[in-house]
């Protein structure tokens, strides 16, 4: 797999990667208290919230972070331009295929999501660490525009015209149920691909392959234009990482449905597109 490395292969790496821990619990607290536990050794921990993100605004409840501060925090956390990066978590990938998505759309082509994150590392019998490494010293600069965005008009244009992927739950998506934003439903014309069914019972993503036969049974083609929105733009980023393992390219939406229901736009409900 291109974009995904597995706990065995990390291992075995010649060259040590730079590690970031990004544990992150939608509407939890920061993961520093389950990193300091017990992480990867050589992992420097990052904030999706302080990092990853821009604070709450009109732009959604978690806005593209500026590029450059952004790129600060990634050399802060010993991020290389020419050094293979691989980030990880300890649940459904959400918050290191955000690092994953952020690194590709500001230039980065070294990166990977560790599959099946820190279950998987501790299933294969490798050591964690308590030692929080210091600030590291890296070189990378940021150079936006390497991964395609879309605002709400242009996630409206691929609903029409394409194919745009809701990665929540499906009852989210239906609006039977809103935990987080203050309206509930889906942008009309798109098509329910929740991220749980990316991954396989153990949490690890599916074979290219049948990730492959998902998307297309959803419409998706590579010739096709795809993109992608959740409820805040993070698990959208596990839905694109899944597809770009597929071979299929996919746009985020970054305000997804906490900027599209600020904006007064149409809701539609139910279980199709509407």
């Amino acid at each position: 797999m291109e974009f995904i490395i597995t706990a065995r292969e990390l291992a075995a790496a010649p060259v040590k990667p730079v590690l970031l821990d990004v544990r992150y619990r939608m509407g939890g607290p920061p993961g520093h208290g389950e990193y300091a536990k017990g992480h990867i050794p050589g992992a420097r921990y990052v904030d999706l919230d302080a990092t990853l993100a821009a604070p709450p605004g009109p732009g959604g409840r978690h806005p593209l972070p500026d590029a450059e501060e952004f790129g600060a925090a990634m050399r802060a956390a010993g991020v290389f331009t020419e050094r293979d990066v691989v980030v990880y978590d300890d649940g459904n990938g959400w918050g290191p295929a955000r690092a994953w998505w952020l690194l590709r759309w500001t230039g980065h082509r070294r990166v990977r999501v560790l599959d099946g994150g820190l279950a998987a590392w501790r299933a294969a019998g490798l050591p964690l660490s308590t030692e929080e490494p210091p600030p590291g010293e890296g070189d990378f600069t940021p150079r936006p525009g390497g991964m395609p965005v879309l605002d709400a008009a242009g996630a409206a244009e691929v609903a029409r015209t394409g194919l745009l992927l809701d990665a929540r739950a499906g009852e989210r998506y239906r609006g039977e149920v809103e935990p987080i934003d203050s309206v509930a439903g889906h942008i009309p014309g798109a098509v329910s691909a929740p991220t749980t069914e990316n991954l396989t019972p153990d949490g690890t993503f599916l074979p290219a392959g049948d990730l492959a036969a998902r998307f297309t049974a959803l419409g998706a083609t590579p010739d096709r234009e795809v993109a992608v929105y959740c409820g805040s733009g993070v698990s959208a980023a596990q839905q694109i990482l899944a597809l770009a393992e597929s071979g299929i390219p996919a746009a985020l939406y970054p305000g997804s449905w906490s900027e599209w229901t600020t904006h007064s736009l149409p809701i539609a409900t139910g279980p199709t597109p509407g």
